[in-house]
């Protein structure tokens, strides 16, 4: 019977330093900071810039020129928070989820794909550009949902 106890506990010893390992080997893929290829343009890109006290968010499209261009073009998709918390999900149009998270006030996010699905949960929080043109803002409260589709 004691033998049986220390096989357990050695078996039990090996799966706790093993899910370690496993840990150590998790969080340094995560760290990695290697640079995405050329051809691989990055999913999405959020910056968290946040307008300091003094400075009031703008509602005019030109506050939003900031957003890094893909390419030399417009991204198919950009976002910036106007409030303290906006709801965002946006998904490749029948794919994976690329963002599903709750942006904070000046963070701003630009996407690339051809084609996405986009819901944003109170569209009046929100400055939205669809292929470098400015979306209507929503009324308060308004949840939106909609295509962003690259032209060509």
């Amino acid at each position: 019977m004691g033998l049986a106890r220390l096989l357990l506990a050695g078996v039990a010893v090996l799966v706790v330093v093993a899910l370690i390992v496993l840990g150590v080997f998790a969080l340094i893929g995560s760290l990695n900071t290697e640079a995405p290829a050329p051809d691989d343009p990055p999913a999405a890109v959020v910056s968290s810039e946040v307008a300091g006290p003094s400075a009031a968010p703008s509602t005019s499209p030109a506050s939003a020129s900031s957003a890094p261009p893909a390419a030399g073009a417009a991204p198919t998709l950009f976002v910036e928070c106007r409030a303290d918390s906006c709801p965002l999900f946006v998904r490749v149009s029948g794919g994976d989820i690329v963002e599903d998270r709750d942006l904070t006030r000046g963070q701003q996010a630009t996407y690339d794909q051809p084609r996405l699905d986009v819901v944003i949960g109170d569209a009046s929080t929100v400055y939205v550009e669809v292929n470098g043109k400015p979306r209507d803002p929503g009324g308060p409260g308004e949840r939106q949902t909609f295509t962003a589709e690259r032209p060509g």
